[in-house]
């Protein structure tokens, strides 16, 4: 099987030296160890070549490590200070691309995944493609957020990086639709929900979008400009957007100043009460998500509003409790 990730461009057929360096490479990202006869024997040339052709990889800042042995040492490939491009067959870039699908729910690792899937899926074959979209269909969400779709995922990311427009049907809290062009800048997971931070072209005002609620009309528009988002983090500025539209809410008081609180404003909206505390609001479709996304916090806090959430933290800490005297 090819290599598919770092392969070169499909019609081009490399020198003989450089199709090798590419299969030693393979080999040695396949195994741990690799005596250099069995190297030899693989890529049809003598330890000697071998020798040689380690050499290149290492000029390409590839940390080949070698031991004296018989038959040309063994050769074994470390960890380095970057990450070099990797060769997977076919079958291990369609594991890896499913994975990446599988991750985009996962809370934290979400747009992460979603970045590292543009990357794969932009080399892909068709036919792996193909091979993907069909295991798709028996993917079960692990979420129980409202579901998105992949395509529209991975469309939208590409438009974000591309630097391109998109126009969009965008479904609002009534239910109203309305057809929308818009820049996208940042894809941001929030509350078991994903959210665009665009600039609105027709309203000329930030907004943010939920991708549930959009139905994508053109990926690839005109090119734009990118814009700075509005304190410069798009987390920051979808939870502080959307934590007011929450069935419930609360408030909690940290005991650090606002600007000590920069690690919590992916939770909500941060606000200054003195020097030396601040106000956090965070909200979720129960008070139990509240509880969740508070029981990260690693500092002494202290419920402000509403006394639901004191007696819930409450309840909560009784099940620690519990857990714990087993």
């Amino acid at each position: 099987m090819r290599p598919t990730l770092g392969r070169l461009q499909d019609g081009y057929c490399p020198p003989v030296s450089s199709a090798r360096l590419l299969k030693l490479l393979g080999l040695l990202q396949s195994r741990r160890e690799w005596s250099g006869a069995e190297l030899a024997e693989r890529l049809g040339v003598t330890t000697r070549t071998v020798r040689r052709d380690v050499g290149k990889l290492r000029l390409l800042d590839y940390p080949v490590h070698a031991s004296m042995g018989t038959s040309g040492g063994g050769y074994r490939l470390g960890p380095g200070a970057a990450l070099p491009p990797l060769l997977l067959d076919d079958d291990e870039a369609v594991a890896v691309a499913v994975g990446l699908r599988t991750a985009s729910g996962i809370e934290n690792i979400g747009e992460t995944a979603v970045r590292a899937l543009l990357k794969v899926e932009q080399v892909l074959p068709s036919a792996l493609r193909h091979r993907v979209a069909a295991l798709e269909i028996a993917t079960v969400p692990h979420t129980s957020g409202p579901v998105v779709e992949v395509g529209l995922l991975t469309a939208v990311g590409s438009a974000c990086r591309d630097r391109r427009r998109i126009r969009f049907a965008y479904a609002g809290h009534s239910g109203e639709e309305s057809l929308r062009e818009a820049e996208p800048h940042r894809l941001v997971t929030w509350g078991r929900r994903w959210y665009l931070v665009a600039w609105d072209v027709l309203r000329e005002d930030w907004r943010t979008f939920r991708l549930d609620r959009m139905n994508l009309r053109t990926t690839f528009g005109a090119r734009f400009t990118p814009r700075e988002i509005p304190g410069g983090d798009a987390g920051a500025f979808v939870a502080a957007r959307v934590a007011d539209r929450w069935p419930v809410q609360g408030v909690v008081r940290l005991s650090v100043p606002a600007s000590e609180a920069d690690e919590w404003r992916s939770y909500g909206e941060v606000v200054t009460v003195d020097e030396t505390s601040c106000h956090v609001r965070v909200g979720g479709e129960t008070m139990d998500d509240v509880v969740f996304m508070l029981a990260s916090i690693t500092v002494e806090f202290e419920v402000v509003s509403p006394p639901a959430l004191a007696a819930a933290l409450v309840r909560a800490a009784d099940r620690f409790r519990r857990a714990a005297e087993l």
